[in-house]
């Protein structure tokens, strides 16, 4: 368990124009959940104070999910980050994005264990931050604030301004745990179906 006080947000934002279909409301092959549904349940098994829902309604989400409107139009998930920071009373932001279909609550701990006191954490994949299963501290909101008021809506120069800041440390992703970043862009990403391995 962290000492530190933590909620979540899922981020359900993007238009998914590149699937042609509402990657939220996606059933995986393997799987009888819509994809929400599935990545809920990922936030849910870590137990935060919160969940909130970053992003438009959907068909079938219960009525007291907690939507949060974007903090700004057309400014991909940064907009999204920056309202759930606002609205978070915890010390850190536990984000996932709804398109993130291999990712596990235990990877999302793992993560939480190496927080400290007003820093977050990113995995860092190369040269490039993974920032859509990371934790931010409730301090980000100041500096993701200024970014959107700049028109600077790349997540990757937020993350290095705030490891530069003392905001964020990152660290280096096993290639066993890269697996958990595959995203969901177009209908060529959807998994095959596994006999072994189960998706929700």
């Amino acid at each position: 368990m962290t000492p530190f006080s933590f909620s979540a947000a899922l981020l359900a934002g993007g238009q998914s124009k590149r699937m042609g279909q509402d990657k939220a409301l996606l059933i995986l092959p393997g799987s009888n959940l819509p994809l929400w549904q599935r990545q809920w349940r990922v936030l849910e098994e870590l137990q935060p104070a919160e969940i909130f829902w970053s992003g438009h309604a959907r068909p079938g989400l219960p009525e007291n999910i907690r939507l949060i409107p974007d903090a700004a139009s057309a400014a991909g998930p940064l907009a999204g980050i920056s309202a759930c920071l606002h609205e978070t009373k915890s010390d850190l932001l536990v984000v996932l994005a709804i398109d993130l279909p291999q990712m596990a609550t235990a990877f999302l701990q793992s993560l939480l264990t190496r927080c400290s006191t007003g820093c977050g954490i990113v995995a860092r994949h190369g040269d490039f931050f993974e920032p859509l299963a990371a934790v931010y501290p409730k301090k980000l909101h100041a500096l993701a604030t200024t970014h959107l008021t700049q028109g600077r809506f790349a997540m990757q120069d937020l993350i290095r301004e705030a490891i530069q800041q003392g905001l964020l440390r990152d660290f280096p992703l096993d290639e066993n745990d890269a697996a958990l970043f595959q995203n969901l862009n177009s209908p060529a990403d959807i998994p095959e179906p596994s006999p072994h391995r189960a998706i929700d």
